[in-house]
């Protein structure tokens, strides 16, 4: 099938470019519109959950009450001082009316919660204007420089919900220019030494730049039919450039060594690369989809955002390298390798030689190998058991942020969580005794200091709980679930919200959908493993191994994010816990990616096993053959991911750093040395499938166009 579509695609090679180009030039005018498009919010709140139920009641009944804005006022003078209140009220008042609906200061509560410590300090919390987030947000950049603009010897810093969320959706726009401008000067001069050519180097670049822009078009049409967070566009940035230069390394690659064999036309050759490399990038980039398909399975717009857009990224990464990259090739034939530079033949000669001596070794002694590898990787996960999951905050911003300097400004120098408190909202009575009894019992809780009345109408009533912990803690987590299990006033119901009560909500809905996902993507992956290697051996093999990788990659995420070593180089503020959501997509991306490098090297093991029915040879082979090409690959994909790594946010540098532990393990110690040594100690078993699977697979499987009839397994033999 792949060497016919090889051969459609030279016939109609000017065609396939014609189309690309015009693609490409509606990519760059209407795909990049998705900046503009995309949801503001992070979307990790979990809808139909009792918090989304609280504040949906609350809002209904009782009028918002978020702080959409929140501005922190700081003066030499006390906040008693009439010099103070005039400068902050003739800053708000002068604010437009259409733009911010709600103030709220000191001056107009008496609340002591607006008053710092030292009485130095106070906060104005601002309801702006607008019936849904997107006119919200409209209405801060209408008034956001004024908000700063304060007079008197004061200094005002901006942050609240709204405010953060546009502070942190301005840094992942500049994050991405910044990275994409790092990482492509690395990349150019790297793919020039891999390939040792200008015009063989320029292929894959050229394709991730297609990919990155396709990515933009594919988020950009999502947004017209789901809300996808703003995030998704660092994650499908650095997917669809990193796969895109992977699958351009593997065709590139196999085609120039099609063209060094005798009596290969340009035709033949790239026939022969798509049969083989072409296969590869199909079963790849499908595995890859399958992958991140289970993010849909969440309720959280975050993750669903990540699986919309990871899919659609995928998908236009495959079809550029199966149809514009062939085409190309079809055009250029020989001159691929064109300007030379550097690299000779000998280079790759002596690569292959190393990568055959390392694979002669695994296979010399695989007990060893494979024991000391597993030891490893058992013992980089080990810490991944004391994980402590907890909620995103402020904290994720950088240093120095005003966004963040406000939100740590209000926890540790004003009394009683003045953002986050949790909230009960009491609905079905307005009997004010039974309320206040109620609210008695809050306030005796261990760990809780005050229950406050923060708005009535009718038969709902919200209370506002103040605690001691930090909201992001297992304590507070503790105390929601405890004010859940206080015995409600008769004849009422409640809902227990807040920003402490979502992160519970969100463990509570991860940890409840999480099997789900696992059986689809393992199910989905063992059946596709299957069908393109005719084993039910390798599949559960390659899955074992990845988890084995993964959880060494969490472990070392924990070490590193969680208790805070390596903080101060990689310019981060560790918060003790680690949000749920960001395992959960790099355990997606990362068994994708996993995957990836898993068939690229059983396709070429299989391609040598069914030629020569000796599985230690074909093994040999395999790593011989493809140990320069992981390697490079994954190079180039660190490079790429390292880029985005630098993020001056916090969970996008999580997901990156991780990344990069997770393929250098992988393109190394699991590819390199592990699966051999395993291929080797399981012999023939690895060809193994029952009779009747055997049958599918001789019928349906995902088999070279011109390869030999698969030789049957005897598992009880090693080879």
């Amino acid at each position: 099938m792949f060497d016919r579509w090889g051969r459609w695609v030279h016939r109609r090679r000017r065609r396939v470019l014609a189309a690309a180009g015009a693609a490409l030039v509606f990519a760059g005018v209407w795909g990049t519109g998705v900046f503009g498009a995309l949801s503001a919010s992070g979307g990790f709140d979990t809808p139909g959950s009792e918090s989304a139920e609280a504040a949906r009641i609350a809002e209904r009944d009782l009028g918002r009450s978020t702080a959409d804005v929140v501005v922190l006022y700081e003066g030499p003078m006390s906040v008693d001082d009439p010099a103070y209140r005039e400068a902050v009220e003739r800053s708000l008042n002068a604010l437009p009316g259409d733009k911010v609906a709600a103030t709220s200061t000191y001056w107009t509560t008496r609340s002591p919660q607006f008053v710092s410590d030292d009485r130095r300090s106070t906060y104005a919390v601002l309801q702006l204007a607008g019936s849904d987030e997107a006119a919200r947000h409209d209405a801060f950049t209408a008034v956001e420089d004024a908000l700063t603009e304060v007079g008197g010897g004061l200094t005002a810093k901006v942050g609240g919900t709204v405010g953060t969320e546009t502070a942190i959706n301005d840094r992942v726009s500049s994050d991405i220019g910044r990275a994409e401008a790092m990482a492509l000067p690395v990349l150019i001069v790297l793919l020039v030494l891999i390939f040792g050519g200008l015009v063989s180097a320029s292929l894959p670049l050229l394709v991730g730049g297609l990919a990155i822009l396709g990515s933009f078009t594919a988020l950009h049409a999502l947004t017209y039919v789901t809300d996808v967070s703003i995030f998704a566009v660092n994650i499908t940035t650095f997917l669809g450039l990193g796969l895109a230069i992977d699958y351009g390394l593997f065709m590139v690659s196999r085609f120039r060594e099609e063209l060094r064999r005798d009596s290969r036309t340009v035709e033949d050759a790239l026939a022969a690369t798509m049969a083989t490399a072409g296969r590869t990038v199909a079963v790849s980039g499908i595995t890859v989809a399958v992958s991140l398909s289970g993010l849909l399975l969440f309720e959280q717009n975050f993750l669903v955002s990540m699986g919309y857009g990871g899919i659609a990224t995928v998908f236009v990464c495959m079809i550029g390298a199966l149809t514009v990259l062939p085409a190309l090739l079809a055009v250029l034939g020989p001159k691929v390798n064109a300007l030379p530079v550097g690299r000779r033949r000998g280079d790759r000669d002596r690569a292959g030689a190393w990568w055959g001596r390392v694979a002669h070794s695994v296979m010399r002694r695989p007990v060893v190998y494979a024991i000391a590898t597993v030891v490893l990787l058992a013992g980089l996960g080990a810490p991944f058991l004391r994980i402590n999951w907890g909620g995103a905050d402020a904290r994720v911003m950088p240093e120095g942020a005003d966004a963040r300097v406000v939100a740590e400004a209000l926890e540790t120098r004003f009394p009683g969580n003045a953002t986050s408190p949790i909230e009960a909202v009491v609905t079905g009575t307005s009997d004010r005794a039974a309320i206040q009894a109620y609210g008695d019992r809050l306030a005796s809780l261990p760990g809780a200091t005050d229950a406050v009345v923060t708005g009535a109408e009718g038969a709902t009533t919200r209370i506002a709980l103040a605690y001691e912990a930090d909201p992001n803690s297992e304590a507070a987590r503790d105390l929601v679930r405890k004010v859940r299990d206080v015995p409600v006033p008769p004849g009422a119901e409640v809902h227990v919200g807040g920003p402490t009560a979502e992160v519970v909500d969100s463990l509570d809905s991860i940890g409840s959908t999480l099997p789900w996902p696992a059986a689809l993507v393992g199910g989905a992956t063992f059946a596709l493993l299957f069908l393109a290697f005719g084993s039910v051996v390798l599949p559960l093999k390659a899955i074992l191994m990845n988890l084995l990788s993964l959880s060494a990659t969490f472990g070392a995420v924990v070490l590193i994010f969680q208790d805070g070593n390596l903080s101060g180089l990689l310019g981060f503020t560790a918060t003790g816990s680690i949000a749920p959501a960001m395992p959960i997509l790099m355990l997606a991306i990362l068994f994708g990616i996993s995957m990836d490098y898993e068939v690229f090297l059983l396709s070429r093991v299989r391609e040598q096993y069914d030629l020569t029915g000796d599985n230690t040879a074909a093994v040999a082979a395999g790593v011989r053959r493809t140990g320069a090409i992981i390697t490079s690959a994954a190079l180039l994909l660190i490079v790429v991911i390292g880029a985005f790594a630098t993020s001056g946010i916090m969970f996008i540098k999580m997901v990156g750093v991780g990344m990069v532990i997770a393929i250098a393990l992988d393109a190394t110690v699991i590819r390199a040395l592990l699966v051999p040594a395993m291929m080797r100690l399981m012999g023939r078993a690895n060809w193994w499938a029952p009779g009747p699977l055997a049958r599918v697979y001789r019928r349906y499987g995902i088999r070279e166009g011109d390869s030999p009839a698969p030789r049957p397994a005897e598992p009880a033999h090693a080879g």
